[in-house]
């Protein structure tokens, strides 16, 4: 059987944690939740559950031994490190890229690690995306909005163009989407089962229209939870690509060509929302993730789908797409 690669799994660390409750303070804060865990809230909206496995670098090994998954590429999770002034944002990115790089240096056979940037001052950006490759990082971690800006806002132009000089791939993770408040997001904790995948599919949408493949087309982008609503939604962008002028201004091929150039992960939870991952981005472009250790993370159901998939699909899901877009032994 071919190893396994997760590339979408997350670690934080008690510095991270408590700069966050020290400075993202009004629009971030931090509360207990039904059933007892504390949640990072956005605008009063529960978006995010630290857990102890977070914070637990043996019992990541031993879960990864018991799921049998061999490398684990491992990121910071939302909000990430875009809610602080300039030297705490970068010192949020610096701890996380810090710790995962000691990580790696410790098992250098079992984890990778994609860094973490502050994207809203781009010259400290660019500054930490150097020194994280110095410490080995194997790609970028973005979310799918910077606090509210979206990722073709043209202040982070300088930091795409130096990413894409160095052809690395970068996952997009969802965070809160802008507007938490005014959708009542709150209830329910809605922002887990429906803002996280608005979050990414409007963030790629608003990619794909924009030229924003063009203009980088060394990217290996990654679209977390299967990209997504964008599997069900892509024949809806091909729709409104043939018969609204506006969506036409900065692109001249429908959306579905487009998402063939975009890579997904498999942190889906039906076989049928797999399967529809794999027919709208290709067989070669999906890649096994976990989410682990989210509450909804998902290392041996997730696995469980993609052995469901057939041989040779199966085979690039598990490893063979993540060693060629990571460059992995």
């Amino acid at each position: 059987m071919a190893p396994v690669i997760d590339v979408h799994t997350h670690m934080l660390n008690h510095e991270w944690l408590e700069l966050l409750e020290k400075h993202g303070k009004p629009r971030y804060s931090l509360a207990t939740v039904p059933g007892g865990l504390r949640a990072i809230h956005l605008d009063g909206a529960p978006f995010m559950t630290p857990v102890p496995e977070m914070f637990d670098w043996e019992l990541r090994i031993r879960n990864m031994n018991r799921a049998a998954i061999d490398i684990a590429v491992v990121s910071l999770t939302c909000p990430n490190c875009y809610w602080g002034d300039e030297s705490v944002s970068l010192r949020a990115a610096q701890t996380m890229n810090d710790e995962t790089a000691r990580a790696h240096k410790t098992w250098p056979d079992r984890i990778q690690f994609l860094c973490s940037l502050p994207w809203q001052y781009p010259q400290r950006a660019l500054q930490e995306l150097a020194r994280a490759r110095e410490l080995g990082a194997a790609g970028v971690m973005v979310l799918a909005n910077i606090d509210g800006k979206p990722l073709t806002d043209e202040a982070f132009a300088p930091i795409w163009k130096a990413i894409d000089e160095e052809k690395l791939p970068v996952l997009i993770h969802p965070t809160a989407p802008p507007g938490v408040r005014d959708m009542d997001m709150a209830q329910f904790q809605l922002t887990a089962s429906i803002g996280f995948t608005f979050d990414t599919s409007l963030a790629v949408s608003r990619m794909i229209f924009d030229g924003f493949f063009d203009r980088y087309a060394e990217l290996k982008i990654i679209a977390s939870h299967g990209g997504g609503a964008l599997p069900f939604l892509i024949g809806r962008l091909d729709q409104c690509f043939d018969n609204i002028p506006a969506c036409r201004v900065k692109v001249r091929e429908r959306p579905s060509l487009y998402a063939r150039r975009i890579w997904a992960d498999s942190v889906v939870f039906t076989d049928d929302a797999l399967a529809m991952a794999v027919r709208v981005f290709g067989s070669e472009r999906v890649l096994y993730g976990s989410d682990y250790p989210h509450t909804i993370g998902d290392p041996i159901g997730c696995l469980a789908r993609v052995d469901r998939l057939p041989d040779g699909v199966r085979k690039r899901v598990r490893s063979a797409n993540a060693k060629k877009i990571f460059d992995f032994d």
